[in-house]
């Protein structure tokens, strides 16, 4: 039976006490009310010098007969905010285990912390987001690449034996230093942050302080150090090399200490345990090798993989140490037992690099298709039904050759890639409610959505690995899947007769633009024709000599007056 509808003038009882329900005032005149800033809140007004010299600019451009370039915001992942709201969580929270929960929505993305505030949710550490691509205006190989210390700044070795410095910021170029005269293999900071060691491809080793002075530098093997890797006191540091030794260095006196034999081929990386007195060595014989440095004697050997070991990488605790290898396969083993903990196939071509996630269980390896693949291995183990560990994530293009380094931030949240395309990449963790995540594409990086508006129709919109509209050619390979470029990402043409490198909207080494220098663009060497350099003793790319050059400018990107790109 419908219960009948009270009317308006019903009276309803009220269960708060007299004392709060709401009086009108005895008193009209003594009310306050609001005088001023009565209208809604207004943007800022813009600064008129800076819109007279954006005008004077555009001018400038007119009378030399240019396009008029539009002014965007440098585009940025800051982790400041996220830290602050961390640090003053820790100290208000009711208990030592709360967070707050995370929702797939956009107003949520203010609200993402830190991946250590999540410890038991590893989603939250997945860089899968395309943020920005550095490149020299020399392009070569980049072979290394490294955080330093403190988290600001991105560190690149290259063929040309150059050192390059990038903002880990905004991304952008800030110096570039020619360190070695030959191919950079391989660099290393203390653990304690003062120090950075490098070898090259001719085998000589150079100490540097932070600000890159070159303190000592000696010849340190016959043929190219492939590896390089400190103690955790930083009083030594073992360097791998193509002359099938590993030799053990005292630091602060440049001395060998002794020459670990047992090798049958070249070492091509090792790495020293992050607390413990053992090192682990990976070769062209296929084998990997556990070693004590104090005695130089071999300790175990694995025969699980069946072609060259190209990386190493010990995990933060130390228990788990993960290798990367031609066979397409990354194995993962546990020293506890020295058993094989997992094997994870994936890659569609041989594995070229590897790292861990500082703070979770993630694993990240690059292979010479250029794709990034993520392991959870946090989760539970294979059985027999899914007898194969399945990646995480994958972005099957985000280089177009090998992925010879790899670098997560300290705090965790962006990763670095360096590759044979001659590129740097930046790669964040995806914003809620993104729906062009992996999350989305079940592990997959689906298409990009890229947001047209605000942009002119003469504009072409520009992803890496894609070309200029009416060119469908990037190194001779057809793309079928774009790389996650975030929402505030653009991309202009140059016009002809520019300088495409002075610009900070042009990417190096995408689409008609790279034939800039009216030559035609030489594509990469393809996987046979680098190994085959192998054999003749450089396995990463073109060799590009001697070349001598001290500081050779301003590199890629660095124009104080140009436009700006921005990313929250």
């Amino acid at each position: 039976m419908a219960l009948p509808t009270p009317s308006m003038d019903t009276s309803i009882p009220m269960l708060l006490p007299s004392s709060s329900i709401p009086r009108p005032s005895s008193h009209p005149h003594l009310e306050w009310t609001p005088k001023r800033y009565l209208s809604d809140p207004q943007p800022p007004p813009m600064d008129d010098a800076r819109v007279l010299e954006q005008e004077m600019a555009a001018a400038r451009q007119l009378q030399d007969g240019k396009a008029v370039k539009k002014t965007r915001p440098r585009r940025t992942v800051d982790f400041n905010a996220g830290m602050g709201r961390w640090n003053l969580l820790r100290k208000h929270r009711p208990n030592s285990t709360y967070v707050p929960s995370m929702r797939p929505a956009p107003p949520f993305i203010v609200d993402l912390l830190p991946p250590i505030a999540y410890p038991a949710n590893s989603s939250t550490s997945l860089c899968t987001k395309f943020i920005h691509t550095s490149t020299n205006k020399i392009r070569c190989p980049v072979n290394v690449v490294t955080w330093t210390p403190e988290g600001r700044r991105v560190l690149t070795g290259s063929t040309s034996g150059e050192f390059t410095l990038w903002n880990g910021l905004t991304f952008n170029f800030e110096t570039i230093l020619q360190a070695h005269d030959s191919a950079v293999r391989a660099f290393q900071f203390t653990h304690s942050g003062s120090f950075l060691a490098s070898a090259d491809q001719n085998g000589i080793i150079k100490y540097f302080q932070p600000n890159m002075n070159n303190l000592t530098a000696w010849a340190g093997h016959r043929e190219a150090i492939r590896g390089l890797s400190f103690s955790p006191d930083d009083r030594r540091f073992a360097t791998a090399s193509d002359d099938s030794t590993i030799r053990i260095w005292a630091f602060e006196e440049s001395r060998e200490e002794s020459v670990l034999t047992g090798h049958g081929w070249d070492v091509k990386c090792v790495e020293w345990h992050p607390s413990k007195g053992l090192l682990v060595s990976g070769s062209k014989d296929n084998q990997i090798k556990f070693w004590d440095p104090r005695t130089g004697a071999v300790l175990s050997t694995l025969h699980q993989h069946k072609n060259t070991i190209q990386g190493l990488a010990w995990s933060p605790n130390g228990n788990l140490v993960a290798s990367a290898s031609r066979d397409q396969t990354v194995r993962v083993f546990d020293i506890r037992a020295m058993k094989e903990f997992r094997v994870l196939r994936g890659h569609k071509k041989e594995v070229c690099s590897v790292t861990w996630h500082p703070v979770h269980p993630i694993l990240v390896s690059g292979g010479s298709e250029g794709a990034v693949l993520h392991w959870d291995l946090g989760g539970p183990e294979p059985t027999t039904l899914q007898s194969v560990t399945q990646p995480r994530a994958t972005l099957s293009q985000a280089h177009d050759s090998n992925i010879w380094s790899m670098a997560f931030h300290p705090i965790g949240h962006l990763l670095v890639t360096a590759s044979n395309d001659h590129t740097t990449r930046f790669w964040s963790r995806e914003r809620p409610g993104d729906v062009t995540s992996v999350f989305s594409g079940g592990g997959e990086k689906p298409p990009e959505i890229i947001d047209m508006s605000g942009q002119d129709d003469e504009d072409d919109a520009m992803v890496p690995g894609f070309s200029y509209g009416g060119t469908n050619k990037w190194w001779g390979k057809d793309e079928d899947t774009l790389i996650g470029l975030g929402d505030n990402s653009y991309a202009q043409r140059a016009p002809m007769g520019d300088d495409p490198m002075g610009s900070d909207d042009f990417i190096p080494g995408f689409g008609t633009a790279d034939n800039f220098g009216g030559g035609a663009v030489d594509p990469l060497p393809g996987q046979e024709e680098m190994w085959t350099a192998d054999s003749r003793g450089d396995s990463r790319g073109e060799d590009w000599g001697n070349r001598r050059g001290g500081w050779t400018g301003r590199g890629r990107g660095y124009n104080p007056n140009g436009p700006r790109r921005g990313r929250y």
